[in-house]
C-alpha cells in the first residue's frame, strides 16, 4: 500500500513524498524525483483529484517502487531535496562550495601516549574550489594527500587559533579531486576525549576512553567540516589494546575481538557531533531483538535491571511517531566522569551511570535519548543557533514517551519538575549577562554554543509544542508531529524553516492563530504558557510546609515516613519546598530520618546538598565531597558548585575550590571548564 503524504514542486521537478507498507511490516520512507507537467498535480492531491494522466504517472511509480526491497536498510537521503548551505558563525569549513559525503577513519587508539592517531579519509562532492577548508582543535597534521589507492601529497596551511572555534585546516586541491587523506593526531590538548584510569572505572582494572563531540568538540578528535549542517556516513577501522572493546555511533560487535581490532559502518547520514566512540572493558548484555547495553561486566546486572523498559519505550515511541529508523537502539554505560546524562549517538546512546537509581526512577534520561532517534539524529537543528530544534522536540517526545508507559500522573510530575526548572533558569537570565537567551531562537555567532545548552531549549521548547497541543488539539498534533519527522527525516532545519512549515501545515489549514513570534523571538514565558498540576507533588509541597512550621517530619502526617514511599522527582519536589531559613538541627533530624546525604540517589543528592549549603548544614560536607568528587555528569554538580560560590560564608567558596581542586582530573572537558569558570580559577 503506497500513501502519498506530500508533493512540492521545485522549477521543473516534482518531489512526492509518500510511504511503502508491505506485509513484511517494513515502513520506509522513500522520495522520488520525477519530472511530471504541473497541471498534473498539486499541492496536496488525493487520487481523486489528480485525475487519470497523473494516475498513470504514478501507476509506473508504484511498480517500480514495488520492486524496492522491504529489507532495505540504508537511507535513502540522497534522493531527498538538495542540499542547502546554511550560514553557521561555529564552522570555518566552505561546505557551499565542496563538502564531505563520507569520511572512513582508520585509526590506532594508544592508551600509553593518550592518542587516537591514523588517517581521516573524506570523500568529497558539490566540488567548486579550489581549496577544501577543515574545522580542527588542538590536532597535530602530520600531512595531507589527495586521491584513492595512489595518494599523492598537497599543500596546507593553518589559519589562525581560535579559543571557541579552533583554526581552519585549508587544504589545496585540484579540479577532479575526490578523496583527501587528513593524517594526524590528537594531543593532550584535545577536548573530546576523557582518558580514564583504572581507578576510575568499575571495575579497577582498565583504563576507559570515550567522545564527546557535541556541540563542536569532534574537530578535536577528527579532522572534518564540523557543522549539524552537512550530514555524512562514515565508516572505520579501529585498533584498540587486545583486552579492551571499542564501540562507536554505528554498527556494533556483541563480543570482543581476539586481536582488538574492529570495523564500523554507520550508513545512514549524520552529522559530524553525533560520531562517537568509546573504548574499554566492556560487556553485552541483550534486552531484546533490537536492543541491548554496553557497560563494564560489574554493572551488567544494574543494566539490565534499570532499563529492562527499553523495548516497551522502543515500541511506544513508533506507536507515536513512525518507525524507528536506526536499526538497533543500545545503550553504553560510561564511567561517572561523563558529562551528561546522555548522549543520543545513533545506535549507541552514551549514558551515565548516575542513571542506576536502583528503582526505575530515573528512566526518563533513556526516554529523552530514544526521542532524539526522531528529533535531532533524524531531524536535526540546521546552526547551534537553532538548537531548541533538537531538544525542545524531544523533551516533550520523551514526556509523552513516559505518558504511554507510565501514565499521565507520572508525566505530568515530570512535567511540572521541568516548569520549576525553567521558571528559576529564566529569572536568572533575566538579570544575567545575556538576557536575550532566553529566546528559543538564539544568537550566539560569538560565543560557544555550549551556552546554549540550558533550560531554554529543553523545556520552553518543549511547553512551545505542548502549548500547541492545546490550542489545536492533540489528535491533530500527532499527525503534524510525525509528517514533521517524515518530511524531514535526514535533514537538516533552521528556525525559520520550521515555522514556515508549522504555518502552512498546522496552523492556516486549520485557521489558528498563535503567538508563535512571541514564543520564539522574544524573552520569558507567554502568558499562553500551557499551565500543569500535580496532586502528588502538592502534598510534597504540603509535607515540607510542615516542616517550614517546626513540625517534624516523622510525626503528624508524615509519621513513619519512609525514603521508600516515594519516588525521586516527589523527593525533589518535598527538598524544594523546604524554606532557607530552617536550621541545621532540622537538616539533620530530616538526615537522621531519610539519609539524603548518606545514600540518596545523585538527583535527590543535589537538591538535597544545594539546600545544606544555603541553610548552612555544614554535617553533609563529607558526603557533598565524595559526590563531587565521583560525579563528573555536569547537572549533578554545576548546582552545587554554584551554591558554594555564592554562599555568604566564604568557608563554602574555600571547601568548593578544595574539593574542584582534587576532583577536576575525574571531569570531562565540558564539566572541568563549566565548574573553573563558576569557582573563577584556571
Amino acid at each position: 500500500m503506497v500513501k502519498i503524504v506530500k508533493i512540492v514542486h521545485a522549477k521543473e521537478i516534482t518531489f512526492i513524498h509518500f510511504y511503502r507498507t508491505s506485509t513484511c511490516i517494513c515502513r520506509k520512507f522513500i522520495e522520488f524525483q520525477i519530472f511530471l507537467p504541473r497541471k498534473l498535480l498539486y499541492l496536496r492531491p488525493t487520487v481523486e483529484n489528480m485525475g487519470m494522466n497523473g494516475l498513470n504517472y504514478l501507476s509506473i511509480l508504484f511498480l517500480f517502487f514495488s520492486a524496492v526491497s522491504c529489507t532495505e536498510t540504508e537511507d535513502s537521503s540522497d534522493k531527498k531535496r538538495e542540499f542547502r548551505p546554511v550560514s553557521d558563525s561555529h564552522s570555518y569549513a566552505n561546505i557551499e562550495q565542496i563538502r564531505t559525503k563520507h569520511l572512513h577513519l582508520d585509526i590506532d587508539v594508544n592508551f600509553d601516549a593518550k592518542t587516537i592517531s591514523g588517517v581521516a579519509r573524506h570523500e568529497m562532492v558539490d566540488h567548486e574550489a579550489t581549496t577544501a577548508i577543515f574545522d580542527i582543535k588542538a590536532l597535530d597534521i602530520k600531512r595531507v594527500t589527495l586521491g584513492k589507492g595512489n595518494e599523492i601529497g598537497t599543500d596546507f596551511e593553518l589559519g589562525d587559533s581560535d579559543d571557541i572555534l579552533g583554526r581552519p585546516l585549508k587544504v589545496k586541491i585540484k579540479p577532479d579531486t575526490k578523496y583527501i587523506n587528513i593524517y594526524y593526531s590528537t594531543t593532550d590538548e584535545t577536548q573530546a576525549l576523557d582518558w580514564l584510569d583504572p581507578a576510575l572505572t568499575s571495575g579497577k582494572k582498565h583504563p576507559f576512553m570515550y567522545t564527546q563531540g557535541q556541540a563542536i568538540l569532534t574537530r578535536s578528535w577528527i579532522p572534518l567540516q564540523d557543522s549539524p549542517t552537512n550530514r555524512i556516513t562514515y565508516s572505520a577501522d579501529v585498533q584498540v589494546p587486545s583486552e579492551l572493546m571499542a564501540v562507536m555511533s554505528a554498527d556494533n560487535p556483541k563480543s570482543k575481538s581476539a586481536d582488538g581490532k574492529y570495523h564500523f559502518e554507520m550508513k545512514q547520514k549524520i552529522p559530524a557531533y553525533l560520531i562517537a566512540i568509546a573504548v574499554g572493558d566492556l560487556k553485552y548484555t541483550s534486552l531484546g531483538d533490537r536492543c541491548g547495553i554496553y557497560s563494564e561486566p560489574e554493572l551488567a546486572a544494574e543494566c539490565a535491571y534499570e532499563f529492562t523498559d527499553l523495548p516497551k519505550m522502543i515500541n511506544a515511541a513508533e506507536k507515536l511517531y513512525g518507525t524507528y529508523q536506526w536499526d538497533q537502539f543500545d545503550m553504553a554505560i560510561l564511567p561517572y566522569s561523563f558529562p551528561f546524562g546522555g548522549m543520543e549517538n545513533p545506535r549507541l546512546t552514551f549514558a551515565n551511570p548516575t542513571l542506576l537509581a536502583g528503582d526505575q526512577s530515573l528512566v526518563s534520561v533513556v526516554a529523552h535519548e530514544l526521542a532524539h532517534s526522531w528529533s535531532g539524529n533524524l531531524v536535526t537543528n540546521a546552526t547551534w543557533n537553532d538548537f531548541w530544534l533538537n531538544e525542545g522536540f524531544t523533551v516533550y517526545f520523551e514526556n509523552r514517551i513516559m505518558e504511554a508507559l507510565y501514565g499521565e500522573e507520572i508525566a505530568d510530575i515530570h512535567k511540572f519538575i521541568e516548569f520549576q526548572d525553567l521558571v528559576a533558569t529564566v529569572e536568572d537570565m533575566e538579570n544575567g549577562e545575556h538576557p536575550e537567551d532566553t529566546h528559543l531562537k538564539l544568537h550566539l555567532d560569538d560565543r560557544d554554543p555550549d551556552e546554549g545548552m540550558s533550560d531554554i531549549a529543553y523545556v520552553k521548547g518543549a511547553f512551545f509544542l505542548r502549548t500547541i497541543e492545546k490550542e489545536v488539539g492533540r489528535k491533530k498534533f500527532d499527525i503534524f508531529i510525525k509528517e514533521y519527522f517524515d518530511t524531514h527525516a535526514f535533514e537538516t532545519i533552521s528556525t525559520e524553516d520550521f515555522v514556515d512549515y508549522l504555518s502552512t501545515e498546522l496552523f492556516e489549514p486549520n485557521n489558528v492563530q498563535f503567538n508563535v513570534e512571541e514564543w520564539i523571538y522574544q524573552p520569558g514565558i507567554p502568558d499562553n504558557c500551557v499551565k500543569i498540576r500535580s496532586k502528588r507533588l502538592e502534598h510534597m509541597d504540603e509535607l515540607a510546609q510542615e516542616v517550614n512550621n517546626g513540625e517534624m517530619i516523622f510525626i503528624g502526617s508524615g509519621a513513619n515516613l519512609e525514603r521508600s514511599d516515594f519516588i525521586t522527582q516527589e523527593w525533589v519536589a518535598f527538598i524544594r519546598g523546604l524554606s532557607d531559613d530552617i536550621s541545621p538541627e532540622t537538616m539533620a533530624e530530616l538526615d537522621e530520618k531519610l539519609a539524603f546525604s548518606q545514600s540518596a540517589n545523585r538527583v535527590i543528592k543535589l537538591e538535597w546538598y544545594q539546600l545544606a549549603v544555603r541553610v548552612g548544614y555544614k554535617s553533609a560536607r563529607p558526603y557533598m565531597k565524595e559526590h563531587l568528587t565521583k560525579v563528573g555528569r555536569r547537572w549533578l554538580i554545576e548546582g552545587i558548585y554554584r551554591a558554594l560560590a555564592e554562599s555568604e560564608d566564604k568557608s563554602d567558596l574555600a571547601f568548593a575550590k578544595e574539593v574542584f581542586e582534587q576532583a577536576k582530573g575525574n571531569y570531562h572537558f565540558v564539566s572541568r571548564s563549566t565548574v573553573a569558570e563558576i569557582l573563577g580559577v584556571e
